[in-house]
């Protein structure tokens, strides 16, 4: 990614936490980053939908980034889909950007989280998982698992348990032991 990018791309992030994705221009952007309105349109060609779609794309492969080091050197399967459930609820609940975005635009913020945004999300989330988990289980079962976990933590996000906390390893550790599938899992 070149400097312009990565400043247009910031900008961008910045500009929708101050005013909120239906309200950035273009024309915001740019005064954001510096850079001038013929660059970002080269940079990205399609224009503003196109740049939020690659500032999405960086958050999330930025988030995966650091759950793939939260959950390096797990020993077992449950110990990394313990650690992937555990981070994934922190950084969301304590994630300062989406709470801001549920704040001022919900409709937008809830999209990314759930109709449009579990491909996009199960798409980078599968490139960073299936490497960790083919140590314990095959890459079918992997995708599988990936596809679970993400909808288990974005529902869990959107509607807190009152009865498991995702937050808690003890407590995600115990919701895990209750299902026998991670006995099939170990043994694929």
């Amino acid at each position: 990614m070149t400097s312009d990018e990565t400043r247009v791309l910031d900008a961008a992030l910045g500009c929708v936490e101050r005013f909120g994705f239906s309200k950035v221009t273009i024309d915001d952007i740019t005064a954001a980053s510096g850079v001038s309105r013929a660059t970002i349109y080269r940079l990205f060609p399609g224009g503003r939908e196109v740049l939020f779609e690659a500032m999405r794309l960086r958050e999330l492969e930025r988030f995966f980034s650091c759950l793939q080091s939260a959950a390096a050197g797990s020993r077992n399967i449950e110990e990394l889909l313990t650690r992937c459930i555990v981070f994934s609820s922190r950084e969301l609940q304590n994630d300062q950007h989406l709470a801001a975005m549920l704040a001022s635009e919900r409709g937008e913020a809830l999209a990314n989280l759930t109709v449009d945004g579990v491909p996009r999300i199960v798409n980078v989330a599968t490139q960073f998982f299936v490497p960790l988990a083919e140590e314990f289980v095959s890459p079918e079962t992997a995708i599988q698992i990936v596809e679970v976990l993400v909808r288990l933590v974005i529902s869990y996000f959107l509607a807190p348990s009152m009865r498991v906390d995702f937050t808690s390893e003890d407590s995600v550790r115990a919701f895990l032991e209750s299902f026998s599938f991670l006995n099939d899992l170990v043994q694929q």
